[in-house]
């Protein structure tokens, strides 16, 4: 926001070749707001400013930089420049920028690496994708059980420089984790106290190979700010912290909104997705939903006949098939979500059903009861129907209501755990399923009811 603000300044200092000043306004800002402004500025303006700033700076406010954004960085750059940036930027970051670029890419990035981030960089590279292998840093530090605290303190002086959090200490041996110890119990430590003295050996470790939402779970069930990644042999291999899991945490709970909407995923931000891309995106679930609808052309075909006798019912159809429809995908919200957070599971099913049809029936009830009361209050308003019938149709009303939103809570609570047991994802073939299924079975619910109390009457 404040770098939208001051960005036709900078514009105007650029233009007068006063990079000592932009040196100066910029030094203070923090790497986020950094980001922000380089977002800002145009095109040509974005690698000026950047040039300007300090190496280690630059490196993370890189990180928090648009994708687009950082390709244009990278392209406006020399090679030289490039490599350096990419040295100096976390490994857990740098992995996910290799991620979105293209391999002839990556491979060139790579190569302007010096050896040891090189190494570094195709170790992380070759765990699988949305693997928890890239999402780690090496940057830790690493103390001895043998060690007193103060050994460990100045160890921290000498190589905390360039870890990524001091939050947590790791113990090993023989490159084996045995145990993290928060900074506070060696800061609290007496300075001769040994290190063994103050480990409890309760570690909680994720393997590499973990895929990444399995990190996100352990974070929130651990509240941790980082935790340790080990192999099979429990070798300490690097550190996931918050920041990276957040970042997942939010790309997953993006995904899911946008296929619970019948859209499949999108890879850019929505305002960079181009037309076509963002009609093939939204039309496959469309075309689907949009077939879907036959199947109630169908249904409503096969009342046509009372439909023709007592035109009336068709003027609540609507009112009736939206009901379910509403139902469902409440239901159905709670569960993927319930499902996605680890708050229930398959077995679930039987528990899941009973508390529906629970919760289905009284919300029927009261969309019954409403309908009920709509039909008849409706009648002595306006006369709407004969005298002898308003009754009678108010009770179709009332449990027409009653039967299709039971149905469609029903639907929209089982359909999520049957596409998960078919190995389907829940969110992305829940929605338009359920909102057939619920104007296909409002239908039959509402004019057989209508055709079962109606009969004589108005049929």
């Amino acid at each position: 926001m404040y770098g939208r603000l001051i960005a036709p300044e900078i514009e105007e200092l650029i233009a007068a070749r006063d990079f000592a000043t932009i040196r100066d306004v910029v030094l203070d800002w923090e790497p986020v707001e950094l980001a922000d402004l380089l977002a800002d500025l145009r095109e040509e303006s974005r690698v000026v400013v950047f040039r300007l700033l300090p190496k280690d700076i630059a490196a993370e406010s890189f990180s928090y930089c648009e994708f687009d954004t950082q390709q244009e960085l990278l392209h406006e750059m020399a090679r030289e420049e490039v490599g350096a940036l990419l040295n100096d930027m976390s490994p857990d970051d740098r992995t996910q920028l290799f991620e979105d670029l293209p391999g002839n890419v990556v491979s060139e990035l790579i190569n302007s690496l010096s050896a040891e981030e090189r190494s570094i960089a195709l170790a992380l590279l070759n765990w699988p994708e949305d693997s928890v292998g890239r999402l780690m840093t090496p940057d830790y530090v690493i103390i001895k059980k043998h060690w007193s605290v103060q050994q460990a303190l100045d160890h921290i002086r000498n190589y905390g420089k360039d870890s990524e959090t001091l939050n947590y200490l790791y113990v090993t041996e023989h490159g084996t984790l045995i145990d993290d110890i928060h900074i506070r119990e060696v800061l609290l430590a007496s300075p001769d106290t040994r290190i063994r003295d103050i480990m409890d050996e309760k570690v909680e470790s994720l393997l590499a190979t973990d895929d990444q939402e399995t990190a996100v779970l352990a974070f929130k069930r651990l509240d941790r700010f980082a935790l340790p990644v080990v192999d099979i042999d429990n070798k300490l291999l690097g550190i996931i912290t918050l920041d990276d899991v957040l970042d997942v945490a939010e790309e997953q709970a993006t995904e899911e909104m946008q296929r619970f909407g019948a859209v499949e995923v999108l890879d850019e931000p929505y305002i960079d997705v181009p037309l076509f891309e963002l009609v093939r995106k939204r039309a496959t679930w469309l075309v689907v939903l949009f077939l879907g609808g036959f199947l109630t052309a169908t249904a409503m075909s096969a009342f046509s006949s009372t439909i023709d006798t007592a035109v009336i019912l068709a003027l609540f159809l609507p009112l009736i098939i939206s009901s379910g429809g509403n139902s469902g995908s409440q239901a159905a919200t709670l569960i993927v979500r319930a499902l996605a957070l680890g708050e229930v599971t398959l077995s679930d099913w039987w528990k899941i059903m009973r508390r529906e049809i629970a919760v289905g029936f009284i919300l029927g009830l009261v969309l019954g009861i409403l309908g009920f009361a709509r039909i008849v209050i409706g009648h002595g308003l306006d006369g709407t129907f004969h005298p002898e019938s308003t009754w009678i149709v108010a009770t179709v009303i009332g449990l027409s209501l009653i039967g299709i939103v039971m149905a469609g809570t029903i639907a929209g609570s089982m359909l999520p755990l049957l596409m998960k047991r078919l190995g389907f994802d829940p969110a992305a073939s829940s929605a338009p399923f359920v909102a057939t299924f619920s104007d296909v079975t409002g239908i039959v619910i509402y004019f057989t009811i209508a055709t079962l109390l109606l009969r004589g009457i108005l049929l």
